[in-house]
């Protein structure tokens, strides 16, 4: 089959807007292998194949299973990202509280909006030949910037050369779930204080008109009166300290709910 032929080499790492799985999906096209027993795996699954290498599981291989020979030595770095991505994907808290992902090859930003909150989204009825309303797309007046977050991963062959795949991905996971956590810290520092174009997100204070309730206490009351606040969004997603989760968790109206 095509996944046995193909020859495996360090500048497909290197080819200018692709990333390594995408050179070899292009090679090897998963879309040849529907109705056998290959359908489902994509060309880097099939590559593992292709060299017996036992990612997992109680016959998991060692580490120099990947260099055992040339090109399945190619492999090793994309294992390596794919493992340590499974970490970052452990958590779902980020994809609840963006609205969309956007890859760029720049160091800033600039990025697009409108004004909901001036009517300009709403849609209005038009009268013949009359003048239809417009919605204008502006950009922000500051371009924004982009962190750069790394982390080198540092190991003699000696000391990971015998341990075994599974082992291996375990710190690679916790890589990626703590590379997570830094995205997760970012995005709600955007939110607390806006992206440097002047639109942190609004805050109120408990006692505080349109938040009822005594300053320092959080009761029921006020959570409604802060859920009010989001019409006509929907508030789905609540990031809070442990603290203030476990209080809200304790009580009755969230243990019982359909009792009021």
């Amino acid at each position: 089959m095509a996944f046995d032929n193909l020859h495996l080499e360090k500048g497909m790492y290197r080819q200018t807007g692709k990333s390594f799985s995408q050179v070899l999906e292009s090679l090897d096209p998963s879309e040849n292998y529907r109705g056998t027993a290959l359908e489902g795996s994509d060309a880097f699954q099939r590559q593992i194949k292709r060299f017996g290498i036992r990612l997992s599981g109680p016959g998991s291989d060692s580490v120099e299973k990947f260099f055992s020979t040339l090109e399945s030595a190619v492999l090793f770095p994309e294992y390596v990202a794919r493992t340590v991505r499974a970490g970052m994907e452990g958590s779902d808290v980020l994809d609840k509280i963006i609205a969309t992902r956007t890859m760029i090859d720049a160091m800033d930003y600039r990025s697009i909006y409108t004004d909901p909150e001036a009517g300009e989204l709403e849609p209005a009825n038009v009268g013949e030949g009359a003048r239809i309303p417009t919605t204008q797309i502006r950009s922000k007046d500051h371009l924004i910037n982009l962190n750069k977050r790394g982390r080198m991963l540092v190991a003699s062959y000696e000391a990971i050369r015998f341990q075994k795949l599974d082992l291996f991905a375990v710190t690679l996971r916790q890589i990626g779930a703590a590379i997570r956590k830094s995205l997760v810290s970012d995005a709600i520092g955007v939110l607390l204080d806006g992206d440097g174009n002047g639109n942190p997100a609004a805050s109120y204070a408990i006692g505080t008109s349109p938040i009822s309730g005594t300053a320092g206490s959080l009761s029921y009351e006020a959570l409604c009166d802060f859920w009010a606040r989001f019409d006509p969004y929907e508030l789905d997603t609540m990031i809070v300290p442990t603290s203030v989760a476990t209080g809200l968790l304790k009580r009755r109206s969230f243990r019982t709910p359909w009792r009021g």
